[in-house]
């Protein structure tokens, strides 16, 4: 069990099965003398092979002292051999000396020792880094947090996911690495071609090989890419029965990327009677609110049952409580992280498991009419966010003038 978790964690480093623990070598070493023989006797016999490794947090050891914390060990019943190179089994020596980079105790604050059962996949974040991507956007999801929004899915092997603010497919990437096959849609034409201007720093134009697809093959994922189309959020484009087994995306907070859906402020589209022409549509403001009730209608519509539902909610910090977070019948709240932006905002993750059949009623009950007014204060998030940008600056200003 624990090693199917580390195959999909990006968070942990390593798990052990902790054999001794202490304030103090003594009490290390008290600790393990407590700790059961016959755990210990499977992994230390004659035929066995074993490494100890010795490692450090805010801290840095010569050779000769890790050579010190290993001979202390000596009054283990270790009957192997040591190999270097390819052990049977591999014990940590593990010293806590804080957090602190500027105030390094003398003494550790905690010391363990355990037997290494598996590392986590932390070196995802860098084979995956958005750094050497072939194609990014300004909003292009950031690796780790792309990887825990899959696992937050549960997404596995021969899942269907869908984005429906894919942007450069950053999520489509992660959920892609777990076996899912995946797809998107966006409203940014430019964006979903690849084609307009570049976005990192002295790159004026986007390459021929720069889109969606191509970012899948770049990590041989590309077996696994649908399709991504030019589409409205707002106006959902998929036949009835139409479901995916997990729906995973960042919709736009009007900060760096524009809310936009197609249709004028009053929604009066005037067409020529007989008209052959092909139709431009008009680009009007998608308020934040109206992008989530769109968006949890969306998933309690078109999810599987058991699928979930993983977004970010941007939310202003001095007015958050657990009211303002959105609500279906036929979706249940499994989990609200938050990540800190500023110190005035912050933006959540929320994920919702679909654990109804959704029902003709359920199409206008996505809020409840008391929730009303404190959740239409997502559509101020741009505003406040920019006012206390504009705050932070004006005393910045004011500080360097004394």
């Amino acid at each position: 069990m624990a090693r199917g978790l580390m195959k999909r964690t990006v968070c942990a480093k390593s798990i052990f099965e902790l054999w001794g623990r202490g304030k103090s070598v003594e009490e290390l070493h008290s600790s393990l003398k407590k700790y059961p023989v016959e755990n210990m006797e499977s992994y230390l016999h004659s035929k066995c092979t074993y490494k100890i490794k010795v490692h450090t947090f805010n801290k840095t050891l010569t050779q000769q002292e890790k050579i010190e914390r290993i001979d202390s060990l000596a009054f283990l019943p270790f009957k192997g051999k040591v190999n270097l190179k390819k052990p049977d089994h591999v014990f940590w020596f593990v010293e806590d000396y804080g957090t602190d980079p500027n105030n390094i105790p003398k003494q550790p604050l905690h010391l363990y020792f355990g037997r290494w059962i598996a590392n986590g996949q932390r070196d995802l974040i860098e084979s995956y880094s958005v750094k050497r991507r072939h194609f990014i956007g300004n909003t292009s999801m950031d690796a780790c947090l792309a990887f825990i929004m899959a696992n937050h899915g549960r997404v596995k092997t021969n899942d269907i996911v869908f984005d429906p603010f894919v942007g450069t497919g950053g999520l489509l990437i992660a959920a892609a690495h777990f076996g899912a096959y995946v797809c998107g849609t966006d409203i940014d034409y430019s964006t979903v071609h690849g084609l307009g201007k570049a976005s990192r720093k002295n790159q004026k134009w986007r390459g021929p090989d720069e889109n969606i697809r191509a970012n899948l093959r770049q990590y041989g994922l590309e077996n696994y890419y649908l399709d991504v189309l030019v589409s409205d959020a707002s106006k959902p484009i998929w036949r009835n029965g139409m479901q995916f087994d997990a729906i995973i995306t960042d919709p736009p907070y009007g900060i760096r990327e524009a809310t936009r859906r197609t249709g004028s402020q009053k929604e009066m589209t005037k067409v020529t009677e007989g008209s052959t022409e092909n139709h431009i549509s008009i680009s009007s403001n998608y308020h934040l609110s109206d992008i989530l009730f769109d968006l949890l209608k969306f998933a309690a519509e078109y999810l599987v049952i058991g699928g979930r539902l993983v977004y970010w909610l941007p939310v202003y910090k001095p007015e958050y409580t657990e009211e303002i977070l959105p609500q279906h019948p036929c979706l249940k709240l499994i989990s609200n992280c938050e990540q800190t932006l500023s110190s005035h905002t912050s933006r959540h993750l929320i994920t919702m498991e679909k654990v109804k059949e959704f029902e003709d009623e359920d199409r206008s009950s996505n809020i409840l009419e008391s929730q009303y007014l404190s959740y239409k204060s997502h559509n101020s998030f741009r505003e406040k966010y920019f006012s206390g940008v504009t705050k932070r600056i004006a005393k910045e200003e004011k500080d360097n003038q004394k």
